[in-house]
């Protein structure tokens, strides 16, 4: 059940909406909808109360939809979320860029200044990095924070890094600008929950097997604590074939834009896990209505760390840039 309240309500009438709701042994939650403060509530009975007539209550909605906070039909445009001097949602393309994971200040320091001068907008670099095998390389931890904070401020770029636990909250959001939630934390609820209560943008790629209403309801979870700003990744879902990483789902993203308000990305470096297909596919992801891409971009790729095999040198980068930067151009969307 939704709740759209009327403007300018005192204190005093929002905390006896909410007592009533609580009273019933729900738990409520705010969000703006079109400008417009409302309370959202799971209710899996019928409600013994006339919320419509209550004090303050402009209009009562009652949504049997799975992922109401995270539908387009809750808003009647798509959310815009600003990171920096820049924005993400419609009418243009924003490009991420930077190394799997930080490997050294020099190297980060070097790399970012390429994908800037590039034209990529947003810095991203692993400090904690989850590795299917434990004896690969896992990213420089606190120092790797330390190293990409220090980068951040050098180079004058927003950056984005993965948390992995909740447990460094704290000190990952005081360093990054969006806080990643990997593949294989798109399912860890009680994650989801704790960047929820985070007044930061929240990059959710989807899960190597998740369906896309898992992926949605994953969402669901981060907007339900009070955080609408949640951009969402597609980055390839596990398939038969071998012959690349995964199976980039770009279907997914058109489908996902007409259920979700929320702003869809691609990440063709993951989905793919070779550098070769990175140009065609980082191009019909922007042809497919993608509002921006993540590649993965080193100063030698051969020997990076993690990952190497689908980083793009910064001459390809470039390549790609220039490409992107047309084919917007077709759809008439800006690249900032």
């Amino acid at each position: 059940m939704i709740l759209l309240l009327k403007k300018n309500l005192s204190d005093e009438q929002k905390s006896f909406i909410f007592g009533e709701i609580k009273k019933l042994g729900y738990e409520p939650s705010v969000q703006s909808v079109d400008q417009t403060e409302a309370i959202f509530f799971t209710e899996d009975k019928e409600v013994p109360f006339d919320f419509a007539n209550m004090d303050g209550v402009a209009k009562v909605i009652i949504s049997r939809q799975e992922y109401p906070l995270t539908s387009s039909k809750i808003k009647s445009e798509k959310t815009k979320i600003q990171v920096g001097p820049y924005q993400f949602g419609p009418s243009q393309i924003l490009m991420i860029a930077g190394p799997c994971s930080i490997e050294s200040e020099e190297q980060a320091l070097a790399i970012a200044r390429a994908v800037k001068k590039a034209g990529a907008h947003i810095l991203r670099g692993g400090a904690f990095k989850p590795r299917t095998s434990p004896y690969s390389f896992q990213g420089l931890g606190q120092e790797g924070l330390r190293i990409l904070n220090r980068v951040k401020k050098d180079v004058q770029m927003p950056v984005i890094t993965e948390l992995m636990d909740a447990r460094e909250a704290q000190e990952t959001c005081e360093v990054a600008d969006i806080l990643q939630i990997g593949t294989r934390n798109m399912q860890n609820f009680s994650l989801l929950k704790e960047v929820g209560k985070i007044n930061k943008p929240v990059l959710l790629k989807r899960g190597l097997s998740a369906t896309v209403k898992e992926w949605l309801l994953s969402a669901e979870y981060i907007l339900n604590q009070g955080n609408p700003n949640v951009i969402l990744c597609e980055r390839g879902i596990r398939s038969f074939d071998s012959e690349t990483r995964n199976l980039l789902d770009l279907s997914a993203v058109p489908l996902v834009k007409q259920l979700s308000h929320l702003p869809v990305i691609v990440d063709p470096s993951h989905a793919l896990g070779r550098r070769d297909l990175i140009e065609p596919m980082s191009l019909a992801a922007i042809a497919a209505g993608a509002d921006g891409l993540m590649i993965e971009v080193h100063d030698e790729p051969h020997k990076a760390l993690s990952d190497g095999a689908q980083a793009l040198s910064y001459s390809s980068f470039e390549a790609v840039i220039s490409k992107v930067k047309k084919i917007a151009g077709t759809f008439d969307l800006s690249y900032p």
